[in-house]
């Protein structure tokens, strides 16, 4: 029952959206929704709710570190945007006073594709048939297109229909690698093999294993494209820069996590079929060259929405080498795949507040932010080392988990590479957004300074104080939870 809660609950309240006519009220749903999903969430670690479905839908661990991750992100941001939702509101209405184009979208419309974004990600943690999880991939990209394109500017759109073309095609693979896994479980010998994870999984040693390799990769390009890995990467840096910071928030910290959680679904099938090895090694080439690509883009970029969805690409990079690398490295990946989402939805979250006072995304026309928005100066700093993975803030940790992972290997030329990658970001970054924090401020930067308000500060804060509290304490139970994930990934 709870596990259809979870997937009613924003579904009911996404479609309810739609026809509320009150911002307020819609704005009480959100919270509401987001709320009430935490809670139903964190009775998912106490009491771990049955399957349903003849276990199409079930929550393993994989599933729930996922959802954990997607919940907590979706309640910060949740309570992000009802500031954020008012401050449009107002400065729509002066737009429209002054006889400037109306460019904002319905705020109903947005308020439900966020809540029916927030179903669609549930429903991919909890998928275990491959047809209804690529169903739900799909629909995260239908619920979030709306999203990208709130502010109607002809740049929101050119990055709309760029993820959804893109997306499509990398989702068109990945229907087709359903094709060859239903044809790979086919067992001439005896009854078809459900394509349900577990049974796969449990019948692994009949599976046609040409059959199976080809729908690997076929997964794996097409859920790689969503997940934004190179050279697949390109939708992603056009839509995190011009969605609302809000969204890109979520679209970096959980949907990308999802499009993974597709992959390591795939993986997991070809564990048991013993090929193992034959994903780790596109695993780890694929990590390199999309932090290498990153590195190059990350050097002296001119928007700084723009910088973190570059540093997104990164990330995914390190996430995917450390599946790789398998042992403690994977154990190191997903612990990264916390510490990134809670860090990066932080950083989108302030920088969503910089833009509000600077009206721009140049990182050459933002400076002094740390003087004019003293709360918010001081979090894009705190996000600055964490996300690049400085001491004591939890990324570092998960980072020197993947290293230890390589080096235990004695894959040293992997370590040296992935040092150096991570060297060149750090001096890239560093650059770029000290100098946005600390340089002079303008005058005009310094008349338009607006209030920093509870609603736009207290989310970014409460997701930095986990990445600091993570950084040096490891509760138990996620401790424990991630260390069985890695399991099921065959480590």
């Amino acid at each position: 029952m709870n596990l259809l809660a979870l997937l009613l609950l924003p579904t009911v309240a996404g479609v309810s959206a739609f026809f509320l006519r009150d911002d307020a009220r819609r704005r009480l749903v959100l919270l509401l929704t987001a709320v009430v999903h935490a809670g139903l969430v964190v009775a998912t670690w106490v009491s771990p709710p049955a399957p349903l479905l003849d276990g199409w839908l079930l929550l393993d661990r994989l599933g729930q570190l996922v959802l954990s991750i997607t919940s907590l992100l979706f309640l910060a941001t949740a309570v992000y945007a009802v500031g954020y939702l008012g401050r449009e509101r107002r400065d729509a209405h002066q737009d429209f006073e002054e006889g400037l184009l109306f460019t904002n979208a319905p705020e109903a419309t947005f308020t439900a594709c966020l809540l029916l974004f927030l179903a669609a990600m549930t429903l991919v943690t909890v998928s275990q048939r491959f047809g209804l999880l690529w169903v739900a991939i799909e629909a995260t990209t239908l619920a979030s297109a709306p999203l990208i394109y709130f502010h109607r500017h002809h740049r929101s759109l050119e990055a709309a229909w760029k993820y959804l073309l893109i997306c499509s095609v990398g989702i068109a693979l990945a229907l087709l690698g359903n094709f060859f896994l239903a044809v790979a479980a086919s067992n001439p010998g005896g009854a078809p093999i459900p394509l349900v994870l577990d049974d796969l999984i449990h019948a692994a040693g009949h599976l046609n294993i040409p059959w199976l390799k080809a729908a690997f990769l076929l997964f794996f390009v097409g859920y790689g494209t969503k997940m934004g890995l190179a050279p697949l990467h390109t939708w992603l840096p056009d839509a995190h820069s011009e969605a609302p910071s809000v969204v890109s928030a979520l679209l970096s910290g959980a949907l990308l996590n999802c499009a993974f959680l597709g992959i390591l679904r795939v993986q997991q099938v070809c564990v048991a079929a013993g090929l193992a090895a034959f994903g780790q090694e596109l695993f780890i080439v694929f990590g390199l060259l999309s932090m290498a690509v990153a590195a190059v883009f990350i050097a002296g970029q001119a928007d700084f929405k723009r910088l973190l969805a570059y540093s997104s690409v990164e990330h995914m990079g390190i996430l995917t080498l450390g599946v790789g690398l398998g042992g403690a490295a994977s154990f190191g990946a997903l612990l990264h795949a916390v510490n990134h989402s809670l860090t990066k939805a932080m950083l989108f979250l302030v920088a969503g507040n910089i833009l509000a006072t600077y009206q721009s995304k140049s990182t050459a026309e933002v400076r002094g932010v740390a003087r004019v928005l003293p709360v918010s100066g001081a979090l894009w700093i705190a996000g600055l080392f964490a996300i690049t993975g400085s001491p004591p803030f939890a990324p570092f940790l998960s980072e020197l988990t993947i290293l230890k992972g390589a080096l235990d290997q004695g894959r040293t030329v992997i370590a040296i590479v992935y040092l150096l990658l991570l060297a060149v970001i750090f001096v890239g970054m560093m650059t770029v957004m000290l100098r946005m924090a600390h340089g002079e401020a303008s005058a005009q930067s310094t008349d338009a300074r607006l209030p920093e308000t509870a609603w736009a500060t207290v989310p970014p804060a409460v997701l930095a104080m986990l990445v600091l509290v993570l950084g040096v304490y490891i509760p138990p139970t996620l401790w424990t939870a991630i260390e069985e994930a890695a399991r099921l990934l065959g480590s």
